[in-house]
């Protein structure tokens, strides 16, 4: 039996990536996305939950991740999903926990707040008059 593990994300990051290195000098990044959900209930109340989710990158994509994201930055996450399982060195207990492997990270750009050109990706556009345009 064949089998697929293909997940794709779009969220903002709840804290800055934690890099560390494996021995064997391979860069780790650890952070969680925050994924927003809303919809209607049968009242036609509008309802919203957000799920936060780990993420898990290596190499070189590791390494840019903690130098260009923080938290609050949009990000898009292409990866697969994996579970990780351990014994609790306190109890005894064994342990599991289902987080994502990032294959492909994507900046997107950051939200523009009302009257800033922060985030923007064009911080020194000017804005353009309607009656300028051609067509």
């Amino acid at each position: 039996m064949t089998s697929f593990n293909k997940v794709i994300l779009l969220g903002n990051l709840t804290r800055d990536p934690e890099v560390r290195y494996l021995p064997d000098a391979k860069a780790v990044a650890t952070f969680a996305l925050a994924i927003n959900s809303k919809w209607c209930d049968t009242s036609g109340e509008v309802k919203e939950k957000v799920d936060y989710i780990d993420i898990v990158v290596y190499g070189k994509q590791a390494e840019n991740c903690g130098k260009y994201l923080h938290k609050g930055d949009p990000a898009l996450i292409e990866g697969r999903l994996r579970q990780r399982r351990w014994d609790d060195k306190e109890t005894g207990a064994k342990r599991s926990k289902v987080e994502v492997e990032a294959q492909s990270v994507t900046f997107m750009p950051r939200r523009q707040q009302p009257g800033s050109s922060q985030g923007s990706a064009f911080p020194d556009a000017q804005p353009v008059d309607e009656g300028d345009i051609p067509f």
